[in-house]
């Protein structure tokens, strides 16, 4: 069985997501030494990464 022309992405422009998962966020926190390496709970607010 095939798939239909609309579903497939090959080729596309992938859409910008506007969430962050926690562990990106906590990646990009480090980055620019706004967290300390043992909080975990309360993060504070990221841009998405381009």
């Amino acid at each position: 069985m095939s798939q239909h022309p609309s579903l497939k992405s090959s080729g596309q422009i992938k859409k910008k997501r506007n969430v962050m998962k926690r562990y990106e966020r906590i990646d990009v926190l480090r980055e620019e030494n706004r967290i300390s390496e043992d909080r975990f709970f309360a993060l504070p607010k990221t841009k998405p990464a381009e």
